[in-house]
């Protein structure tokens, strides 16, 4: 199945810049690279917490549940 990610329109221009227009800012392409890897991010956090509400077993959900809430940064002591 295929999946569809939404980018920020932002970074959609800075892409268009560097790979259609052929623009070499190193600016943008900082931009570029913080931008994916803070949608890479989200990414994993979202199959985390998919993973935590959907897992087969309750082992499974409570290792997926643990992963996320470190990724989220939430202190241990906050945690239920």
């Amino acid at each position: 199945m295929k999946k569809n990610v939404q980018i920020p329109y932002e970074l959609f221009i800075d892409l268009v810049y560097v790979h259609l227009l052929e623009c070499d800012d190193a600016d943008i392409r900082k931009r570029i690279e913080r931008g994916l890897n803070a949608k890479v991010e989200s990414l994993v956090a979202h199959e985390l917490y998919e993973k935590y509400k959907t897992a087969p077993t309750e082992e499974e959900r409570e290792k997926a549940r643990l992963e996320y809430l470190d990724r989220r940064g939430i202190h241990k002591d906050f945690r239920w």
